[in-house]
């Protein structure tokens, strides 16, 4: 047998012949994470929590266990528990990595609460900044409320 076809004979890996794997991997096929570099940055920086607590990237996780992961940017900070529904070692399309999790109802819920709340904080902003004049009106008026 040639070096070329030394793992002609073995089974590719599917969703229903794992058992485990591990997390990091994971996160990288359900499309949580780009790449799997960033998946790891994200396990150590200790973004993904596994049973309320952090885990180390080699963690194997089975069908049926939750985790708790957050993304974003600190202005835009989701977080989103999931339960793991299937494995899989290939990272598919977005509808394929769908099927891999489903999200918690108090997950969703919560989620749509800070989403919401980050609506209302931008409609209190102006549309436009103030120009020279408004400037100098909202300093005389500061200075009068000061004095």
């Amino acid at each position: 047998m040639s070096k070329h076809n030394k793992n002609h004979n073995q089974p590719s890996h599917s969703q229903s012949d794992i058992a485990r794997m591990r997390i990091d991997k994971w996160l990288w096929a359900a499309r949580f994470y780009r790449t799997r570099t960033l998946a790891k940055e994200a396990i150590e920086s200790g973004r993904v929590h596994y049973a309320g607590s952090r885990v180390k990237t080699s963690k194997e996780i089975a069908v049926g266990d939750e985790l708790q992961i957050r993304q974003g940017s600190a202005t835009a900070m989701t977080e989103k528990t999931v339960i793991v529904e299937a494995l899989s070692a290939q990272r598919g399309n977005a509808s394929a990595a769908q099927m891999l999790y489903s999200e918690t109802e108090e997950s969703e819920k919560r989620r749509a609460y800070y989403a919401e709340q980050r609506k209302l904080a931008n409609l209190a902003r102006p549309d436009n900044k103030p120009n020279k004049k408004e400037r100098r009106d909202l300093q005389r008026f500061k200075n009068k409320q000061h004095s």
